[in-house]
């Protein structure tokens, strides 16, 4: 029988963060048997591990209710702390859709452990007027709720994802849109989600993260995303190597999330770090 684990992630409380499944041995799993299990979880992604000879050394695969998906951040770090906890803290390797992905495994200062993962290389481009209109049309906003500081873009670590920033707290915080449009705009420009964010300070950010593709409205906490976004950040000359950035997501949906990014000197990658729960 194959044991399912189920974690909270970029959180200390199981209330909080992004529910994620867990599969430590999915090998004698099917793909259809994947998705199934992930549906019936109905969390955002659902991590599936493939142990290999090493055992600091796994194939992933994440599966949403509705389909594969290349890359999740924060199935990643549920699954990680799952397997820190059997194997002890270190360095696991990830081999990805999107690429490999390493992971660090440590003791958190505050208690329990916190895993940070590389992601895969990042990069963005600007979106034309055509991609924006339609999107701006189903989340019912107007080009004056964009803060036009930050040009819109579709930016990728792993996953597509079309960045929008929100020209206030306020703006972030009444999110309300039609879902089956959305899904729909989406699916057919291969963005997994839509990276709504509003700037605290230059290192400090709140986000949200729509996912109707994966047919959930919304992501509590979106490691991919966060990656891709500070590299668009990168990428517009708003960050230096080395730079940390903190995001708040999930705070408006109940579900408060901290995710810790930094840019890695000489590389497109992004290190994310997080932690995470079991929910019992």
């Amino acid at each position: 029988m194959t044991e399912i684990l189920r974690y909270a992630a970029f959180t200390t409380t199981p209330t909080g963060g992004n529910p994620a499944g867990v599969v430590l041995d999915a090998r004698e799993l099917s793909d259809a048997d994947m998705l199934a299990i992930a549906a019936e979880l109905g969390y955002s992604e659902t991590a599936f591990l493939h142990p290999t000879t090493d055992e600091r050394q796994y194939r992933i695969q994440y599966f949403s209710p509705l389909s594969e998906v290349a890359f999740c951040g924060h199935a990643t770090i549920a699954a990680s702390i799952a397997l820190g906890e059997q194997i002890g803290p270190g360095a696991v390797n990830l081999a990805t859709q999107a690429g490999p992905v390493p992971v660090q495994i440590a003791a958190d200062p505050a208690g329990g452990l916190i895993a940070t993962l590389t992601s895969p290389p990042t990069s963005t481009r600007q979106a034309s007027e055509e991609e924006t209109r339609p999107v701006l049309a189903a989340l019912g906003w107007s080009a004056d709720d964009l803060d036009p500081n930050y040009p819109v873009h579709v930016a990728s670590a792993g996953n597509d994802h079309l960045v929008l920033a929100a020209s206030s707290r306020g703006r972030l915080a009444d999110l309300d849109y039609d879902f089956d449009a959305l899904s729909k705009i989406m699916s057919d420009s291969g963005w997994i989600t839509i990276h709504l964010f509003w700037r605290a300070s230059p290192a400090v950010f709140h986000v949200r993260n729509p996912f109707p593709p994966g047919g959930v409205v919304e992501d509590p906490a979106t490691g991919a995303a966060a990656a891709a976004f500070t590299g668009y950040l990168r990428t517009l000359g708003r960050l230096e190597d080395g730079a940390v950035l903190t995001l708040h997501q999930g705070v408006d949906m109940g579900r408060p999330s901290l995710l810790t990014c930094t840019t890695v000197p000489g590389d497109s990658r992004v290190k994310v770090s997080g932690t995470a729960v079991p929910i019992r």
